[in-house]
């Protein structure tokens, strides 16, 4: 595999999609409340927020390639890295390079979108980038930080902070509808260690499938589905949404399916990929949807 394309995997493409998806509910937000579209300030709050998204990607594929971790684990669409470094070990570098440039990209543009829409957002930009330098070398060796890190990254941070770039102001609606993405980024993450448990004990990491197992995964993933059903719930009541706009509630049937296919296939991981493309489906369509509903 040639350099320029194991970094361009590295970057795990196919999971940003989910940055969108929450921006939109973020923008749909702030426009909601009566704010103007000013497509600046939101495509850089894009590019900020995808930039925050490789970059922990490439950090994680940099930090695995180099504890071994990239040479235990089974590779799916949905866990065990991308296997773009152990393919081409030369790109290692080059990985490392980008998650660092991403990060001040990251870091820039959002002291630029401080700047012009005010310092309320740095706290939640600073708490964004502490998660990025953190994650892969610390919070991961702690259950409940592992298990909270993506939905505070998915959910207050860019729910709250996309709004106020649009808007220019705190909004208490965005900081309501951001436990929706906060508890299904958390999901999304939560089944995606489960086929990687082994290989990730074994380098010290202490994700919440390792240290409580199943059971354990099975109850937190349940709890929070339902807060995100309950937060779904009371939106489309609060915008009094009538008919096809129920339909935003279509996506979460994938986390029922997710949760019982889990139940009964936990051991077959081989069996998992159904299971574990529902919880994605889930996790993007949903915040995604209700941004649609609130738009229109």
């Amino acid at each position: 595999m040639p350099v320029p394309a194991a970094v361009v995997k590295s970057a795990r493409v196919p999971f940003l999609v989910l940055t969108p998806a929450v921006l939109l509910l973020a923008l749909a937000i702030g426009l909601y409340a009566g704010a103007g579209l000013q497509p600046v300030y939101v495509a850089v709050a894009l590019l900020a927020a995808i930039s925050a998204h490789i970059s922990v990607n490439a950090l994680n594929e940099y930090s695995d390639f180099h504890s071994g971790l990239d040479d235990m684990t089974l590779r799916t669409p949905f866990s065990g890295g991308s296997g773009a470094l152990p393919a081409e070990p030369k790109a290692a570098a080059a990985v490392g390079a980008l998650g660092v440039v991403t990060l001040l990209l990251t870091i820039g543009g959002g002291l630029w979108l401080v700047w012009q829409r005010g310092w309320g957002l740095l706290p939640l930009g600073l708490a964004g980038a502490l998660l990025i330098v953190t994650y892969t070398r610390w919070l991961n060796r702690s259950p409940w930080p592992c298990l909270l890190a993506p939905g505070l990254a998915f959910g207050p941070l860019m729910v709250v902070g996309g709004s106020w770039v649009v808007s220019g102001h705190f909004q208490p609606l965005a900081l309501w509808l951001s436990l929706l993405p906060f508890a299904l980024s958390n999901n999304l993450l939560l089944l995606n260690q489960w086929p990687d448990r082994e290989p990730d004990r074994l380098v010290g990491r202490r994700h919440l499938a390792i240290v409580y197992g199943l059971k354990m995964v099975l109850w937190v993933y349940g709890l929070q589905w339902l807060l995100a059903l309950l937060v779904l719930v009371s939106a489309l009541l609060v915008m009094q949404v009538t008919g096809w706009g129920w339909l935003v509630l279509l996506p979460m049937a994938g986390g029922l399916f997710a949760l019982q296919g889990m139940a009964r296939k936990a051991e077959s991981s081989a069996s998992l990929a159904p299971y574990l493309a529902a919880n994605v489906v889930t996790a993007v369509l949903t915040p995604a949807l209700l941004g649609v509903a609130l738009l229109v």
